[in-house]
């Protein structure tokens, strides 16, 4: 049974797991952002202004630059605790104020995001591992 549980994937490609994690959730971030540059910051400040955010115009240049740019670093792994940070915060505001109100799972649910919350508090603690900018840069 021990040998069951012991498994060498992490000895041998630990070092692998958070490339993947940044990756991915940075080309989560970057599609997301990108989508809204494209629509414009007419449309994002619309959408905004339909939640309630005050100054929406503002907010729709803060949002698109968090996505797109550190969706961009993510992937680099350049600044990632403090991308990371800002990052979740971007999730934790879609959390709550677009998605928690349709359920967990189903159009528009919560089940999405929370993953991106996740994944992006998960890199904020362990940061960007060996395979980025801060690991060749900072040596962290």
């Amino acid at each position: 049974m021990k040998n069951l549980m012991n498994c060498v994937c992490t000895e041998k490609w630990g070092s692998i797991a958070p490339l993947v994690l940044r990756l991915s959730t940075g080309a989560i971030f970057l599609g997301h952002g990108w989508q809204k540059l494209q629509g414009g910051v007419p449309q994002t400040a619309g959408f905004l202004a339909s939640l309630g955010f005050p100054a929406p115009e503002l907010f729709a240049v803060l949002l698109i630059a968090a996505e797109v740019g550190g969706g961009a670093l993510l992937i680099l792994g350049a600044f990632t605790h403090w991308v990371s940070k800002i990052l979740a915060i971007v999730a934790l505001v879609a959390l709550v104020t677009v998605h928690l109100k349709n359920g967990f799972m189903g159009p528009g649910g919560f089940e999405f995001i929370l993953l991106i919350l996740a994944a992006s508090i998960s890199l904020m603690i362990t940061g960007a591992g060996k395979w980025s900018v801060d690991h060749k840069v900072f040596k962290k």
